[in-house]
C-alpha cells in the first residue's frame, strides 16, 4: 500500500510517501509545494492545488493522511492555514483515495513517542524509521511523519476489522 502524508501550510505544503508492506516502511519521495509568498491567498490556493495534483499523478497514492491544523492565538492565522488544510484535503478526496486526519500530538507520539516532541525530534526519528531518507526541510518530514502515523493506525484498524469480520463469519 502506498501513503501520502501531507502537513498543509500557506507557505509550504510539505508531502511525504511511503510504502507499507506488512510493518515495514519504505521511503518513497518526498517535498514541498511551495506558492510565492507575494502572490494573493486565492493564487496560492491554486499553486497547492496543482502542485498537490502533481504529486498524486506522479506517485499515485492509495490513502492519504492529512495533519488537522493546529489552533494557535492568531485566529487570522488558523483560519488561513484552514484554507490550506482545506486544499489538501480535497485533492486525494477528489483522486477518489480514503483520506484520514490525524492532530499533531498524536503523529508527533506516533513517531517520537512523546505528544510535544520539537521538529528536531521528528526529524530525526522519520530519518531512523525511513532509512536513506533526507526530508526536503521540516514540512517534508512533518508529512512523512504524518504517513508513518497513518501507517501504523491504518494497520490497527484493519486488524480489527478483521478480527470483527471473522468474529461475525462465526455467528459471535
Amino acid at each position: 500500500m502506498r501513503l501520502i502524508g501531507l502537513d498543509p501550510g500557506l507557505r509550504a505544503t510539505g508531502w511525504g510517501i511511503i510504502d507499507v508492506r506488512g510493518t515495514r516502511l519504505s521511503h518513497v519521495a518526498n517535498g514541498r509545494v511551495t506558492p510565492s509568498p507575494d502572490a494573493e491567498i486565492a493564487d496560492r490556493l491554486v499553486a497547492l492545488y496543482d502542485g498537490l495534483m502533481a504529486v498524486m499523478d506522479a506517485w499515485a497514492p492509495d490513502q492519504a493522511a492529512v495533519e488537522e491544523t493546529f489552533v494557535n492565538r492568531n485566529p487570522a492565522s488558523t483560519l488561513k492555514l484552514g484554507l490550506a488544510r482545506g486544499i489538501a484535503l480535497l485533492v486525494p478526496a477528489r483522486a477518489g483515495m480514503p483520506v484520514a486526519e490525524y492532530p499533531t500530538n498524536l503523529v508527533k507520539k506516533a513517531v517520537v513517542g512523546a505528544g510535544h516532541a520539537t521538529k528536531t525530534q521528528i526529524g530525526m526519528m522519520v530519518r531512523t524509521l525511513l532509512p536513506a531518507c533526507e526530508p526536503d526541510g521540516e514540512d517534508a518530514a512533518d508529512a512523512l511523519a504524518v504517513a508513518i502515523c497513518h501507517a501504523h493506525h491504518a494497520g490497527t484498524r484493519n486488524r480489527w476489522a478483521q478480527g470483527a469480520a471473522r468474529a461475525e463469519s462465526l455467528g459471535r
